[in-house]
């Protein structure tokens, strides 16, 4: 995107793009790892480059009549940051129509945020000719999200490992692993109509843990990254026990541990928090074994006085794509 985009370019300019439901963390990689979902969002945008040009949205589905309908929708902020990092300064005076079609639910960790951004990035890109790498749309979009775990499987699909480490050069930059995942395995979601602010979540955690929880969460990590990249399900049970923030979030989320546990005691082959709450994600490999863990989840749910709904989410490989362009 070396070329500056002028808004009059793009008056009438309309894009569309779907972008997977992610879940974060998956246990003990926390800010790190992430997995794209079969829940999309449908984001149709429309470029309106004229005098006086307002923000207009129109939400169905999740979200409906919550999501602001001005320059702080994140949308709205990645399309302003995008065509900022192309060159385009005039890129604030451009209006946009959008139309979301919404399956991601909000503030449930799955990512709706993060859908919401890698939108308005892809979007962008698109608008201005598909020049920016995969790397540069992953930047502008967690400068946006503040940490790469949902947006990078938004962006790429499949199973990613992503963070920010130092180059040889002695300079940060944001590196995303992408890896396929095994075939048969499912993702068992329990989702509560609980909605929790990632803010609050984090505000949970304490400035510091344990050497000892820290060390048990680096060898999770490296055991559940190598399951998935060999195909061994069976060491997601060891990649979804943390020590490091959902014990401190079960202050929060009471109802947590308990939820993981009827997962796991139901045969998931590990459980956990998917991102800040309040959706409990449960790993299956077997059709049969997922209706059972579904049901589990539900009846402890109830148990507990929450109502919610349960979902077998097929791990999505594409990440976010261009479904029209006119």
């Amino acid at each position: 995107m070396s070329v500056p985009i002028r808004p009059a370019d793009l008056d009438g300019r309309r894009v569309v793009v779907e972008v997977p439901a992610t879940a974060a963390n998956l246990g003990a990689g926390y800010d790190c790892l992430g997995l794209a979902l079969d829940l999309a969002n449908r984001v149709e945008i429309e470029a309106v480059a004229r005098p006086g040009a307002a923000i207009e949205l129109l939400v169905e589905g999740e979200g409906a009549g919550e999501l602001p309908a001005d320059r702080s929708n994140r949308v709205v902020r990645a399309l302003d940051a995008a065509f900022a990092r192309a060159g385009s300064a005039d890129a604030a005076s451009i209006g946009w129509r959008i139309r979301m079609t919404n399956d991601i639910p909000l503030s449930r960790g799955l990512g709706s945020s993060a859908a919401a951004t890698v939108a308005g990035v892809v979007a962008a890109d698109t608008l201005a000719g598909s020049a920016m790498p995969a790397r540069e749309m992953l930047e502008v979009a967690t400068s946006i999200e503040g940490h790469p775990d949902n947006a990078a499987p938004a962006l790429l699909g499949g199973f990613t490992i992503a963070g920010w480490v130092v180059g040889a050069d002695g300079a940060p930059r944001l590196e995303a692993v992408r890896l396929d995942v095994p075939p048969r395995l499912r993702a068992v979601l329990y989702i509560p109509e609980l909605p929790l602010a990632t803010s609050a979540m984090r505000a949970a955690l304490p400035p510091a843990v344990p050497h000892g929880d820290a060390v048990h969460n680096i060898a999770a990590v490296g055991l559940g990254v190598a399951g998935i990249a060999a195909g061994r399900c069976d060491l997601l049970a060891a990649l979804t026990v943390d020590r490091i923030h959902e014990p401190y979030r079960a202050a929060v989320f009471p109802q947590l541990p308990r939820l993981v546990a009827a997962a796991r005691e139901a045969g998931a082959l590990g459980a956990c928090m998917s991102g800040a709450g309040s959706t409990i994600l449960a790993f299956v490999d077997d059709p049969a074994m997922a209706d059972r863990v579904a049901a589990a989840l539900a009846a402890q749910g109830a148990a507990e006085g929450l109502t919610g709904r349960t979902h077998v989410a097929v791990p999505r490989a594409s990440g976010a794509q261009v479904v029209a362009l006119t």
